[in-house]
This record gives C-alpha cells, structure tokens and sequence, in this order.
C-alpha cells in the first residue's frame, strides 16, 4: 500500500496535473476513480473527503485529506522538494503560479463539466454550444500563455514545472473539443517535448482509463 491515495476522475484535468506531478517526484499513489458521470463525486464517502464534491482528492496515510490541485502541488514540493515544480525564486515563483493560474482559476472552472451541465439544464444549450463555450474560453487562455512561452524546452526551463503540469492536461481536453491548435505552436511543442517522458505518458488518461479502481 502506498504513502498516499488519489481518488480522481481519469478524464479530470486537475487530477491528470496531479498524476504527472506524482509520476514526475517518483511518489507512490493508489489511485480509485470517482465517476464524475455516475454522480459519486455526490455520495457521502466523497463529499466527506472533500466538501465541495470534487476531484481529485489527495489522501496522507496519517489520515490528512488534501484537496484543490493547485495546494496539493505546492505540498507535494514541499514534501518531496526534488525535482522542483515550482521555482525557489520568489519573482520566478510568483511569474509560473500567474502562469498556472491561467489554466487552473481562469480556464478550468469555466469550462468543467458542472458548468456544462448548468448550461444545458439553464440555458437548453446542446452539445454543440456547450462545446464552442468550452472552445472559446480555452482559446483566450492559450492566447496569453503562448505570448509567454518558452521557444525551446519547457515552462520549467529545462525540466518540466507546475506550468508544464497544467498545460498538457487543457491541451488535452482542447483536442477533445475539437479544438484547432495551430494558433500555438510553442504550447503544441512543449507538449510535443512532454509526451516523450514516462511521467506524463503514464498519467494520460488513456492509460489511466483501464485501470480504474471502483470508489472504496
């Protein structure tokens, strides 16, 4: 049994950046899938791991339950320092969280699957609207991140780092949504560069999907 358990939804982007971090510290996890889909994210054993109904959660072996993915990546290089995902530098730190944030605080919660059932149940909108909503909101923050992305490695620099964490993920639910992504073409290499490193291949939810654990 592993130090910490990660109780997520394959298809989450917030517990894909999660996975990678993980993978990329070398931590140990077991992982047991919430189907968002099937509502278990609303049972009681969820919602007393995480009284917001989400995922992912990140429970300690001491009984700690972590939540909101941006905090769990901020304890997790603090707990396992190496390799860094966040800078040491305050001005280099503060520049990637702003970075990050992009992602996580302005295009994630837009875009995530309770809103796009408000929408639906609110507003009547069909599987088309709620797709060019979910496009248009990514597109805006891909246009800010690319204008401040590295030509040639990674966000991290010559490592990945918290932003590299984040952007694969969006960039995988981008394509889900059928989103043309040659307007970015340093964010389309950086993911390039990612997909060639076991730590981020193993935490796709392609490969995650196959070995869901059903919630405890």
């Amino acid at each position: 049994m592993s130090d910490v358990t990660l109780y997520d939804y394959f298809r989450s982007s917030a517990g894909y950046r999660l996975r990678i971090a993980l993978n990329l510290k070398h931590v140990a996890y077991d992982r047991v899938e919430i189907s968002l889909l099937k509502g278990e994210q609303r049972q009681p054993d969820h919602l007393a791991r995480n009284r917001q109904g989400l995922v992912p959660a990140l429970a300690l072996s001491e009984g700690t339950v972590l939540t909101q993915s941006l905090a769990i990546l901020d304890w997790l290089d603090h707990a396992h320092p190496e390799p860094r995902l966040f800078p040491a530098d305050p001005l280099a730190r503060a520049q990637a969280m702003a970075q990050a944030l992009v992602i996580v605080a302005d295009i994630h919660p837009i875009d995530n699957l309770r809103v796009l059932q408000r929408l639906e149940r609110q507003f009547g909108a069909d599987a088309a609207a709620k797709a060019d909503w979910y496009r248009h909101w990514i597109a805006l923050g891909l246009d800010a991140l690319e204008a401040s992305a590295p030509a040639n490695g990674f966000f991290g620099g010559d490592a990945p780092g918290v932003v590299d964490c984040c952007l694969v993920p969006q960039l995988y639910n981008a394509r889900r949504f059928e989103l043309d992504l040659s307007p970015w073409p340093k964010l389309v290499a950086i993911d390039a560069r990612t997909s060639a490193l076991p730590a981020f291949a193993d935490a796709h939810p392609d490969q995650v999907a196959d070995q869901v654990a059903p919630a405890a």
